[in-house]
């Protein structure tokens, strides 16, 4: 599918991101979905990894790493040596505080640190790995550019982000990215595209909209039925009625084949 608006970004950037994290939203997001933040939870993570093939001899970077919730469930699981690196302070004071008594915290670093900029040497890892984070980097294609530098020769990257995966109108667009602060997002097809013109060969791509789905309903309920109280009491009915309405639109955009999920594996040639 064309993303018609691929070429045009919202005014957000890594300073919004930071704000959300830093503050109620990045909490609430934590309340709907699990320390892991992001869909599936540790159930994902572990199809991620097998798909990916890690192991303890590898090195993993993960990019956008928040509260580390992957990190340390790779690093118990697999033994493998990673680094979380994230923009934001507070997550990754947060998840230091979190890996601090991990049997496996030996195995973790963690790295404040620009998606953009990435700050290590060429060819330092064996896998770059993101769980529905990359949907908030302004430039995708820099980014992964970024990727492919410090990945060594035959590297994985290995990911699943948040997509659109049908058309929309305009005003469902803006809405829709508004919502959870996302400059745009890209498509299946479109990150199939950037993979492979920055030096990738695609392993596999699979739509995973029809589980994205189903998950958003799962975030709804969850939001009106068990935090509702909690919310408004800790944050004002405010807060409570945008969270609810920009969840709104994304499981009517979900159901309608508008927006979705995704999961890519590619080696660096």
């Amino acid at each position: 599918m064309e993303n018609i608006y691929k070429m045009k970004k919202l005014d957000f950037n890594i300073g919004d991101v930071i704000e959300i994290y830093s503050g109620p939203v990045g909490i609430l997001w934590e309340m709907l979905m699990g320390e892991q933040i992001h869909v599936g939870g540790e159930k994902e993570t572990t199809i991620l990894a097998n798909k990916a093939n890690i192991t303890k001899e590898k090195t993993i970077l993960d990019v956008c790493s928040a509260l580390g919730g992957p990190v340390r469930h790779l690093a118990k699981d697999y033994g493998c040596k990673i680094v979380g690196l994230d923009a934001t302070q507070k997550m990754i004071d947060e998840a230091i505080k979190r890996t601090k008594n991990e049997p496996n915290s030996n195995l973790i670093t963690y790295k404040l640190g620009n998606a953009l900029d990435i700050p290590y040497k060429a060819e330092t890892f064996d896998v770059v790995w993101g769980q529905d984070a990359w949907c908030y980097i302004t430039d995708k294609n820099k980014f992964i550019s970024e990727a492919c530098r410090v990945l060594k020769p035959n590297g994985i990257i290995a990911f699943t982000d948040w997509l659109q995966v049908g058309n929309m109108s305009e005003k469902e667009w803006i809405d829709l990215n508004s919502f959870m602060a996302f400059p745009y997002m890209e498509t299946l097809e479109g990150y199939e595209e950037i993979l492979k013109n920055t030096g990738f060969r695609i392993i596999e791509s699979e739509d995973l909209s029809q589980d994205f789905a189903m998950h958003c309903h799962k975030y709804q309920t969850i939001l009106r039925n068990n935090l509702k109280n909690d919310v408004i009491k800790n944050y004002g009915p405010e807060m409570f009625d945008a969270a609810d309405n920009g969840l709104n639109l994304w499981v009517q955009a979900a159901d309608s084949g508008k927006v979705g999920r995704g999961r890519i594996i590619a080696k660096r040639i």
